[in-house]
């Protein structure tokens, strides 16, 4: 009888250790992976805000360090800063327009799926960034405006209807009403009474070249000024701890603003963006001159295209300072590393970080 010689096998353990191994390395390189897979690093988690908001960046610490996501740890921030009315320019209560009524603007962006959820002149709730929340969650739209997105807040179950006013800003329009309403954002008008109504001048039509700066300088001069306790927005980053971005914003808007004035903060790529490829951007301003410049997108293309943060943020400031010289605000970039850095103009500028790295919060200073 012919015997035939079988090739030696593999012991069992041998093939086994080799899968082993070769999962172990994929998942390696799965972790490493931006874009739509995690990431696991000793960075995270991490959260940067416009100004001292300090006990807003510590609440969205507190959930993003507990294992929320970013999306939730940036709704617990901004609706800590509405709760406190931070500044008088976030949550219910502040900045009142000329009718003496206070509105809500607020924004939220997940990096990992790209969706966007905002409410703009919200009337009658108070919670804009969880308002803004539920429109990502629960609609297949971008922003929803004015009265009806009241409506679709409470319908989803926040409280309301709310009067948004206090006494302080009551307050302050009658003192504005009293100064003849001084200073406003109308602009080429005149009007009927001190208050209005108001009708166009036909002695300054506008010129064909719109796009002089000279020109755009003088309009600008006519506004008021926007300062930190006149005009402001809360607008959050957070990545969380698998190195998911997402950021977040809120404002009750510019003081004396025109009824139905949207501003930046709800506008996605103005007053933040996030891209989990790449990194985020918050911002703070004169959003009537920001927003036509989209600057916190731009921060992140150019991160995208390899620039460093601080790099960034200074392009993006230095793009709208050449066309409009007075205006004044900030950005802060973030890439997905967790480097930060700001860029402002027209005022000094501060924003407020909370990592593992530090105990608790850290202000930083930028110049303009």
């Amino acid at each position: 009888m012919a015997f035939r010689m079988e090739p030696m096998q593999q012991p069992r353990s041998s093939s086994l250790s080799k899968f082993l191994f070769l999962l172990a390395l994929l998942h390696f390189v799965e972790l490493k992976v931006w874009g739509h897979q995690i990431l696991e690093s000793e960075q995270y988690p991490l959260v940067v805000s416009t100004w001292p908001f300090l006990e807003a960046v510590r609440a969205a610490w507190r959930s993003v360090d507990g294992g929320s996501s970013a999306v939730d740890a940036v709704v617990d921030g901004c609706s800590a800063c509405e709760e406190l009315r931070c500044d008088g320019t976030v949550g219910p209560g502040g900045s009142p327009d000329e009718n003496g009524e206070t509105t809500i603007d607020a924004m939220v962006m997940d990096g990992l799926t790209m969706e966007v959820g905002a409410v703009a002149a919200m009337r009658y709730v108070k919670d804009g960034i969880k308002a803004a929340k539920l429109v990502m969650k629960h609609t297949k739209h971008t922003l929803l405006a004015g009265e009806k997105a009241s409506e679709f807040a409470i319908s989803m179950g926040l409280s309301g209807p709310t009067n948004l006013s206090s006494t302080e800003s009551i307050n302050k329009w009658a003192q504005w009403k009293d100064n003849k309403c001084q200073p406003n954002f109308r602009k080429n008008v005149l009007p009927i009474d001190n208050c209005g109504p108001y009708h166009p001048t036909k002695s300054l039509d506008l010129p064909e070249m719109c796009s002089n700066t000279a020109y755009m300088q003088d309009i600008d001069s006519l506004l008021p000024h926007v300062g930190l306790h006149s005009h402001d927005t809360i607008s959050m980053a957070v990545i969380d701890k698998m190195g998911r971005v997402a950021v977040g914003t809120s404002t009750n808007g510019a003081t004396f603003k025109i009824p139905g004035r949207v501003g930046d903060g709800p506008i996605v790529g103005s007053s933040a963006y996030a891209d989990n490829e790449v990194g985020a951007c918050c911002a703070t301003g004169d959003g009537d001159i920001m927003m036509r410049f989209l600057p916190c997108y731009q921060v992140v293309e150019s991160m995208r295209l390899g620039m460093e943060p601080k790099h960034a943020a200074q392009d993006a400031i230095a793009r709208i300072a050449r066309r409009f010289p007075d205006f004044v605000g900030a950005v802060v970039a973030i890439n997905k590393n967790g480097e930060h850095a700001g860029a402002c103009h027209g005022w000094t500028f501060r924003y407020t970080v909370r990592s593992s790295a530090v105990k608790d919060v850290k202000v930083f200073t930028v110049l303009p």
